[in-house]
């Protein structure tokens, strides 16, 4: 890097740091060596489990909680209609004065709207603001099992409308699964696509914005370049052609009808007028965008290679009771058990079979059951069962006893690509391309199995010896069919995808918003997205508007840009050039792909992997070694 780059790169970094030292505190971002905790799915309640609520609503509360609703910078993104289903499952409750209705550290499962009354709100024993009727809070709770970060009283009597998570997931899901399905009916209804099968028709819907005119507005202009093709939703469209001077109506469209396509398909200028008559709502393609996902272009596959199971077999199952755990030879845990990392789940121990060194992942079963992740850590067995990937991490057995399930996996020496992140602050490009293009075989390799992994972030990358990055960790893994979507709300805040914000339902696309993230991270050292409020985090998500640092090259802005497009179908990798599209970048112009795929390339990573004992590349985790409860229940026998 030359001088002007890198004073550029310092210059950026102290605004950023004045911006953390002088803003809103709500504002700062998590501290260097933290990351907000990564949020784990929960089954969705389905229709039969949902009772029906039991307060009747006035007129006057329905226009108050839809108004709320409105506001609210989550909710009002949900789309038509479902703010209005939303106001009317929402349930009356009171309190008294003085009365807790949250409390600072409690697990939240609702969120909550004032009808009536005054309540205070305060935070580590500070008061913050008064609510009155209208207002909402405890918003985060109805996205994902979250701990309240304020503590919520009544001043005197009051009155709430209140929804759970379960409720609203149930509402906003049902409600993007019916808009779909509406859509793709009108797509069905134009001549030129009603042959596409159902996973091509999804690809064009995903790619598609929608958009709202008033009464009067002129939508396409006789004479102009052709620019958008759309389909009505709601309204009504008057077409029109000019013949001897005077504009003469040649028909009104409707709800399902369509236009603007014949420019976009022939390259003409546009043959007639499409004007609004009333308020019109349409779904739309640009036409650069309907040129990259035009189901017409040819679909790509990905070569055969080290997807191939016959690359790379397994070794001989081991034992449970072969497994030697590796301990410390110096510091103040000198003797201990190695800890490679610890979360929710319980923790990965360094552990030693003959003179090989393997990651032992042991898992509370308990805990699995408690908070209904059986599905899940069984998709994660059998996902890294039948991987035979160089870059991912290899599984070398199972096994299960009262307390635990435990995943016998690679050892990957090299350490975190986070730890390595957090000591150099930033990567240079060089760095941060090689370790892309190894999470861009990986992911090539998973979507070609039907697999999406959803959980993308430098936490969950290792080095092996050799400085290669290896995906590791599939508890997010999903395992989906073509055109499938799935409606779990899942991953880590700052990486999480605008659809899966909104309810959409979500596929393989969210990968590729997650790879155009963590490019970012890389290469400036703190993602696009970022806040200590998870609250700003998804508004900013959802608004999709984030800034480039100066310092950043052309091309690497190109890429995230492409990889981080609102409409999944609009992302680079999941148009119809697939992950080729991707790999064509020239971002990635000159790294040598087969190479890469076949481990010919010297890794620039080699450098920051220290050298000494097995665990030198790993922090030091305080554990609690207090032994789980047994748990018999039986879901765990594939183990």
């Amino acid at each position: 890097m030359d001088e002007r780059l890198r004073e550029l790169r310092l210059r950026e970094e102290r605004s950023f740091l004045r911006s953390v030292a002088w803003g809103d505190p709500a504002e700062q971002p998590p501290g260097p060596d933290s990351r907000s905790p990564a949020i784990v799915p929960e089954p969705l309640a389905s229709d039969t489990d949902l009772c029906e609520p039991r307060s009747p609503q006035s007129r006057r509360d329905l226009e108050l909680v839809t108004e709320a609703v409105g506001r609210s910078e989550f909710l009002r993104r949900l789309g038509e209609g479902c703010p209005e289903a939303l106001a009317r499952s929402f349930t009356a409750i009171r309190h008294g004065p003085g009365d807790t209705v949250l409390a600072e550290g409690d697990e939240g499962t609702a969120m909550y709207i004032v009808a009536e009354g005054q309540l205070s709100v305060s935070q580590r024993g500070r008061q913050l603001r008064t609510l009155g009727p209208g207002d909402v809070f405890g918003e985060l709770a109805i996205l994902y099992h979250c701990k309240r970060t304020a503590t919520v009283r009544a001043l005197g009597p009051v009155r709430l409308w209140a929804i759970d998570r379960q409720r609203y997931r149930a509402i906003a899901t049902s409600n993007a699964k019916r808009r779909r399905a509406e859509i793709l009916s009108s797509l069905r209804a134009v001549p030129w696509l009603r042959d596409l099968s159902e996973p091509l028709l999804a690809k064009l819907l995903d790619g598609m914005e929608e958009c709202t005119f008033p009464p009067g507005h002129v939508i396409i202009q006789e004479g102009d370049e052709g620019e958008n093709f759309y389909i009505i939703l709601r309204g009504e469209v008057r077409v029109s052609r000019r013949e001897r001077g005077r504009e003469r109506q040649l028909r009104v469209l409707g709800p399902g009808q369509h236009f603007g396509e014949i420019s976009l398909l022939r390259n003409t200028p546009r043959t007639a007028s499409c004007q609004a008559q009333g308020h019109v709502t349409c779904v739309t393609v640009a036409k650069e965008d309907f040129l990259e996902i035009s189901p017409f272009c040819p679909q790509q596959r990905p070569e055969p290679g080290w997807g191939s199971p016959r690359l790379r077999q397994p070794p001989a199952p081991l034992r449970l009771e072969e497994l030697v755990a590796v301990r410390y030879e110096e510091g103040q845990r000198q003797g201990q058990r190695v800890v490679l990392g610890t979360g929710g789940f319980g923790r990965v121990e360094l552990v030693r079979c003959q003179e090989r060194l393997f990651a032992l992942k042991r898992m509370r079963k308990d805990w699995v059951v408690r908070t209904q992740q059986q599905e899940h850590v069984r998709t994660e067995r059998r996902v890294l069962a039948g991987s035979r990937c160089p870059f991912v991490v290899g599984l070398f057995g199972t096994f299960r006893d009262r307390q635990y399930v435990y995943l016998l996996l690679e050892f990957c020496q090299g350490g975190e690509l986070w730890t390595k992140l957090r000591e150099l602050r930033c990567f240079e490009e060089p760095l941060a391309v090689f370790c892309c293009a190894c999470v861009v075989e990986a992911l090539e390799y998973l979507h070609g199995r039907g697999i999406v992994y959803r959980d993308l972030k430098p936490e969950n990358l290792m080095l092996d010896q050799r400085g290669y990055v290896k995906l590791v960790d599939f508890g997010f893994a999903k395992e989906l069919g073509r055109g499938e979507k799935t409606f779990s709300f899942c991953g880590t805040p700052e990486y999480l995808a605008p659809e899966m914000l909104r309810q959409e339902g979500h596929d393989f696309a969210v990968d590729f918003w997650m790879l155009g993230i963590l490019t970012f991270e890389l290469l400036v050292g703190r993602p696009p997205f970022h806040s200590a409020d998870p609250r700003q985090i998804y508004s900013r998500i959802l608004d999709g508007v984030f800034s480039f640092p100066a310092f950043l090259g052309e091309a690497a802005c190109s890429l995230i840009a492409k990889l981080c497009r609102r409409r999944p179908g609009q992302r680079l990798g999941n148009t119809a050039s697939g992950i080729r599209g991707i790999k064509k970048h020239r971002w990635f112009g000159a790294l040598k792909w087969r190479k890469l795929s076949l481990r010919q390339l010297e890794a620039p990573t080699l450098p920051l992997i220290r050298e000494g004992p097995p665990y030198v590349n790993f922090k030091r985790f305080s554990v609690d070694w207090t032994p789980a409860e047994d748990e018999f229940s039986g879901w765990d026998e594939d183990f």
